[in-house]
């Protein structure tokens, strides 16, 4: 089956807007039994949270278990900051008043990384950050339940945690644009599979995909061109640097070659013959000797 990478942010929100998608993914990535019954795309507070305005791909409530799920889906390799971030607005955004600091409402943000992180060190499929604090006993004190998780599903491994591994394969099986339909039985995984199926895309948002394809490929483009140019900078100023270099050393070689034909007695007619150098150079390098820069 031909079905549209869920690298694509467009594509990716389309699977996962789906009430009963996102739910069982977010089950299975958080290890609770959520309720959600809409899920907003592109979705951003009312009123502006600090100095950056927010936008999530995918935002969902469960009302009554108060609890705020964010799911981000992102290539780019600036992503830590940035989701740490959105992920503080979340809870920010919930004291709205004066009179106390409270947060009714727990936030998970999940980040799914559709490329590898560009630093090699951070080898992980699944990584988890909480803010609860920890005593010099070890103990944890859980007064914070909140979330931020990262998954990295190009790096599922055996240690990964088998709910989430199956969304991870699941993923990296549809970044080559083909996959199996019969490896896939379950029915929320057949829904997955219809909605990412490639006959089954409309014009419009085949056009969205090929925009948000194009864009990936402009990004690529210029971090290449920016790697060559730097090589190629680098190495013109590590040239200009050692001839610069060079010039220095020779420039010394020849005061003390000066120096010690003056102390034996020659002039400047005979140092210019002895050094193969015009009189007007001996007497550039004599003053350079002088006067040093």
């Amino acid at each position: 089956m031909q079905v549209i990478p869920l690298k694509y942010g467009t594509m990716f929100k389309r699977a996962f807007s789906d009430p009963e998608v996102f739910t069982d993914f977010a089950n299975d990535i958080l290890g609770i039994q959520l309720n959600i019954s809409e899920v907003h795309t592109e979705y951003e507070y009312p009123e502006p949270i600090g100095f950056v305005r927010s936008q999530y791909d995918l935002f969902a409530e469960d009302v009554e278990q108060r609890i705020i799920v964010e799911i981000q889906q992102v290539k780019e390799g600036d992503f830590f900051d940035r989701f740490l971030y959105y992920h503080l607005i979340s809870l920010v955004e919930q004291v709205g008043g004066f009179k106390e600091y409270g947060f009714e409402r727990t936030v998970y943000t999940i980040v799914v990384l559709t490329s590898v992180p560009r630093d090699g060190s951070m080898n992980f499929s699944c990584a988890i950050s909480d803010m609860s604090p920890v005593t010099e006993h070890g103990k944890t004190l859980n007064v914070y339940p909140h979330r931020l998780l990262f998954l990295c599903p190009r790096q599922a491994n055996d240690k990964t945690p088998p709910a989430i591994k199956k969304w991870l394969d699941f993923i990296a099986d549809s970044l080559d644009g083909e996959m199996n339909a019969a490896s896939y039985p379950e029915s929320k995984w057949q829904k997955l599979l219809a909605a990412i199926q490639k006959k089954t895309i409309d014009p419009q948002l085949l056009s969205e995909i090929k925009d948000d394809q194009a864009w990936a490929e402009v990004i690529k483009r210029s971090e290449v061109y920016g790697i060559s140019k730097g090589l190629e900078l680098g190495l013109e100023k590590g040239l200009e640097l050692g001839l610069e270099k060079g010039r220095v050393e020779m420039l010394k070689q020849q005061q003390q070659t000066v120096q010690n034909a003056q102390k034996m007695g020659l002039d400047d007619a005979a140092i210019a013959a002895l050094m193969n150098l015009s009189l007007s150079e001996v007497q550039a390098i004599q003053a350079a000797i002088e006067k040093p820069s």
